[in-house]
């Protein structure tokens, strides 16, 4: 972890701990020199803040007085008069044009607010000398508004180590027994979106469950939380709970307090006018009839003139236009006349009610669903409007602002997910959003200028905090997290909430379980999912969420006590429940097909999986139960046993067979990675190729069919053929016989041969297999080899790559680091650039291949959509000297196409190739429109590929000498 360290007076001064998420230390627990004596000898220094200031901003002063009690045990006092304060240090807050003390401190030059004053939601803390008769020094913090004054406060109180997260995921306050805060001069910076918030949405069971319980309901007392941890995270915007609530209606508290605090609201991409859909759908507030504005316009017009007249004093970005019921399309005779229509009879009540100058009013029109298909048709609103442009529901955004719609002075911006509920598949459990994913997508956002509001659906909020963090904290300052510093940002966050000595396991495990996580999310993982046969992939993703599962719950037991309630929310909750539920569908799968073959382990795995549906729910239920109940039903939701786009009622355990095992054993034998062959019209199974650089072995799994003892023995038709094991008894565990090749005793480069395992008389169970020695020795190659007929290579492991030159504005593949299924992804910069067709960009891969013929390329991209109108996703192939093919990636994007890239969380494309003769060759992909995401690239021998069935494909093959990889020489 690095250490923050600045000069102060020309001596190094070290903090204790980088707290702030990505800011400069200014804050520590040791003296400094020049520095501001926060809290010492069990006194604060008192906090001083102006009655004719925003309440917001005196409530936020309230709020640091009880975060340095937190810290140190002694509340620092909240006075509104420095008369009679005699030679006292004080904290001076105050918003710039609203606070007499800060306006004086202006006026008198002893505060310098150039580069502040003016600027949205802006602030500067400095220490000032002798600001004012009575007082010696003050720590000042001067907003240029309202948030500015209140982002200022509550980032000193992070500095001091109160996390954003204190109460919302019960991080730890380390005491300190001091704190100084050091000279110089902090800024808060204009942020790079203007509106950032979340949206919860899909809130039942779990947040609507937890808030009756706890709040009886989603009334002032609920909202007031959120909108503290709003303003902590530096956001301004929210979208309220609106499934079977109406924030306004159900406590006219909600709105009021809102904007008292600084919050800015808006209602839902589909509840136009400040009106929440329950205000007409629920009967409580009144019967209007039906929700059709052809047929009952005067009523719907009423119905949002009055909810406008309710808010029309408050701070708040108003959604225009009109979807159906219940988050539907509109009725199948809407026209864009008859929205066009709509939108202006909107506007005009918004003048009537809030301001003649309706441009002066913040409004939004959400493009989601077939409300994007109205735009593309010609639909139009006014141009000081904000278009709001949509993801497709799973992180991809379809969308974004051509430079002629830049132009609008209504700018754009973008609605993202966290969680969804709809097809192909609701996902509403756990976070299944990996970072890079999302800077990624929100980098293009930025790019192409939609950045004038960002709201992310979060469903319940609680268990999404870390992606929370990350998407309000790169909508501020997204140059402070770009692609290259997300660990960076992953290792401060693990730092703020647990300290630096579980760090980097911390944070690794984010990472990690976010990734397995992203890869395929919970609720479609089902037995089949995993390969229990090619790649020992079930048993290769298995292990991988045993070992972080194992890391995790072995951290637990060394952390102090304070922190293993927010370890067990942020942590190790999510990873041991996801790993739980992987490791129960794949041993499903497991008991499927050893109840197929006889195997009597059918039975353990049975129960095996019952116990692991039972570990789900006790789970749960700690969850619920933890710190007294304090989080009961936020783990309500269902997650087990999907059977449609929506989820089950219930957790349904997955099927499982027991079979009646015979007094008699038997011989079974299976084998990994083994094909069912028919030469000459006789069926046998083939082991395939072991060649001399990859050197792959092969496993033969023997199992005891029945009670009784069972010999077995193993012959090779060869003495090249080695075998671990060549006769024995099997156990009730089963026998592991290890095929390889002794190449001191292959008789020519290809040599064919066979292994039969044998029990007394019975029939033998015989595999054939081929060695192959190649020109290339492990010590010799050149880049990729070829392996089981294929090479599969991470998209970062080049052997070269070429761009089209050296200026920023060249178009060039970049590493993001971190993303993806398996390793990284490579992408294109800038992401603005315009497509070229005869680009010299390329990332090639040197590989040598021992077949030639028919060949097929399998390039594993991201799930990226056209977002640019009229544009495909494009890239070109070719092979050596040879001509390019070019290939969009949306050739084939039908509804379908879609959903099951998304399902995947990847894009599979594949290219035939023609390789001419046997030896070295390099695959050159090349760039033609920007923003494609590569994560992976396998060639594989025949006209269709020699592949076999699996999820995430082979591992890696063999190479050396590549780009982006630490290993000179690496096999699997």
């Amino acid at each position: 972890m690095r250490v923050w360290g600045w000069i102060v007076a020309g001596v190094l001064m070290v903090a204790v701990r980088a707290w702030a998420l990505g800011e400069r230390q200014y804050v520590s627990s040791t003296r400094v020199q020049g520095g501001f004596v926060l809290y010492t000898s069990q006194k604060a220094a008192p906090l001083v803040v102006s009655d004719a200031d925003w309440p917001g901003v005196v409530r936020a002063v309230g709020d640091l007085s009880a975060d340095v009690e937190r810290v140190t045990g002694h509340a620092a006092g909240v006075v509104k008069d420095v008369r009679g304060m005699g030679a006292e240090d004080v904290v001076l807050i105050g918003t710039i044009g609203k606070s007499p003390l800060i306006d004086a401190l202006v006026k008198a030059k002893k505060l310098d607010v150039s580069g502040v004053a003016g600027k949205w939601e802006s602030a500067v803390t400095t220490i000032v000398e002798h600001p004012m008769p009575g007082v010696r020094r003050a720590l000042v913090i001067a907003g240029a508004d309202k948030r500015g004054t209140i982002y200022g406060v509550y980032d000193l109180s992070e500095q001091i180590g109160v996390s954003p997260w204190y109460w919302w995921a019960d991080v730890r306050v380390p005491h300190a027994d001091a704190l100084y805060v050091m000279p110089g001069r902090v800024v808060q910076p204009v942020p790079a979106v203007k509106y950032r918030g979340i949206f919860f949405n899909d809130e039942a069971p779990c947040l609507s469950g937890w808030t009756k319980e706890k709040f009886g309901g989603m009334n002032h007392e609920f909202y007031t939380k959120v909108f503290e941890l709003l303003l902590r995270l530096k956001a301004n915007f929210l979208w309220p709970a609106m499934w079977n609530n109406a924030f306004a209606a159900d406590d006219p508290e909600n709105p009021k307090l809102a904007d008292e605090y600084g919050i800015v609201m808006g209602t839902s991409h589909e509840e136009p006018m400040m009106r929440a859909e329950k205000e007409w759908t629920s009967g409580k507030w009144g019967q209007y009839g039906a929700w059709n504005y052809t047929t009952n316009q005067k009523e719907i017009d009423e119905f949002w003139r009055k909810g406008m007249e309710r808010d029309k004093n408050y701070e708040e970005v108003v959604t225009l236009g009109m979807r159906g019921e219940n988050d539907t399309p509109m009725s199948a005779d809407a026209n864009t006349q008859l929205l066009e229509k709509i939108v202006a009879n909107q506007r005009e009540i918004l003048k009537e009610t809030v301001n003649q100058d309706v441009t002066k009013v913040p409004q939004v029109w959400a493009l989601y669903k077939e409300v994007q298909g109205y735009y593309e048709k010609g639909m139009r609103v006014p141009d000081d409007v904000t278009l709001l442009w949509s993801d497709d529901n799973w992180g991809d955004l379809r969308r974004l602002p051509t430079a002629e719609e830049r132009r609008r002075p209504g700018g754009a911006g973008i609605y993202y997910h966290f969680d969804y509920v709809g097809g192909p598949r609701s996902y509403k459990w756990l976070n299944t959003n990996p970072i890079p994913k999302v800077q990624e997508q929100m980098h293009l956002a930025l790019q192409y200028g939609a950045d004038r509001l960002w709201v992310v659906n979060v469903g319940d909020g609680k268990p999404m905090e870390f992606p929370i963090e990350f998407f309000l904290s790169y909508a501020r300052t997204p140059q402070r997290w770009d692609k290259d510093h997300l660990d960076e940002f992953t290792r401060d966050w693990a730092t703020r909430e647990f300290g630096q000595e579980h760090a980097d396991e911390i944070a690794t495990a984010m990472e990690d379980y976010t990734r397995y996580n992203g890869r395929r999310k919970p609720e479609l993982i089902d037995p089949t999912t995993f390969s229990l046969t090619n790649y020992h992939e079930a048993d290769r993703v298995e292990s991988e969420w045993r070992v972080l599962e194992d890391r995790v719950d072995k951290l637990a037991t060394q952390l102090p006590e304070n922190e293993r309630a927010s370890y067990f929310e942020l942590i190790q909750y999510p990873v041991d429940a996801c790993a739980n539920l992987t490791e129960m569908y794949v041993m499903a799968a497991r008991n499927a097909a050893d109840a197929h073959m006889g195997n009597v382990k059918a039975n353990d795995e049975a129960t095996a999986v019952q116990e692991m549906f039972a570990r789900d729910a006790e789970l749960s239920s700690d969850y619920n139960h933890l710190l007294n109940g304090k989080w009961d039903h936020m783990m309500d939701q269902t997650h087990i046993g999907y059977v449609t786009w929506s989820d089950p009622p219930a957790n349904v355990m997955p099927g499982v067979s027991w079979i009646q095992v015979p007094e008699t054993g038997s011989l079974g034998v299976t084998s990994e990675d083994a094909t069912l062959t028919r030469p000459g019209g006789r069926f046998e199974f083939s082991l395939g190729t072991i060649d001399s650089v990859t050197r792959r072995t092969r496993t033969l799994e023997l199992v005891d069919r029945g009670k009784s003892s069972v010999p077995f023995e193993v012959k090779t038709s060869a003495p090249w053929i080695r075998t671990s094991q060549r006769d024995g008894v099997i156990s009730p565990s089963g026998e592991k016989v290890v095929v390889d090749v002794d190449w001191s005793k292959v008789p020519s480069d290809e040599a064919d041969g066979t292994v039969a395992v044998t029990s007394g008389d019975a029939r033998p169970l015989t595999y054939t297999l081929r060695a192959r020695r190649l020109p290339v020795t492990p010590d010799n190659a050149e880049g990729f080899v070829e392996g089981d007929g294929y090479v599969a290579m991470e998209a970062a492991d080049t052997t070269s790559r070429t761009a089209d030159g050296g200026a920023d504005g060249d178009m060039r593949w970049v590493d993001l680091p971190g993303y993806g299924a398996t390793k990284s992804g490579m992408t294109v910069y800038p992401v603005t650039a315009a497509s070229e067709m005869e680009s010299k960009t390329s990332l090639q891969y040197r590989m040598y291949l021992y077949d030639s013929g028919d060949f097929e390329l399998q390039m594993t991209l991201a799930p990226t959509l056209n977002f640019v109108p009229g544009r495909g996703l494009r890239f070109a192939v070719s092979v050596d000297d040879g001509p390019r093919t070019m290939v969009d990636a949306l050739e084939h994007n039908s509804d379908r196409d879609w959903a099951q890239a998304v399902s995947d969380g990847v894009r599979r494309v594949t290219v035939p190739l023609a390789i001419a003769a046997p030896g070295y060759h390099t695959l050159k992909v090349w760039a033609v429109d920007p923003a494609l995401v590569v994560e992976r690239v396998v060639v594989s021998y025949g006209a269709n590929g020699s592949l076999k069935p699996s999820y995430l494909g082979p591992p890696e093959s063999f190479h050396a000498g590549v780009v982006g990889t630490g290993d000179a020489r690496v096999g699997n």
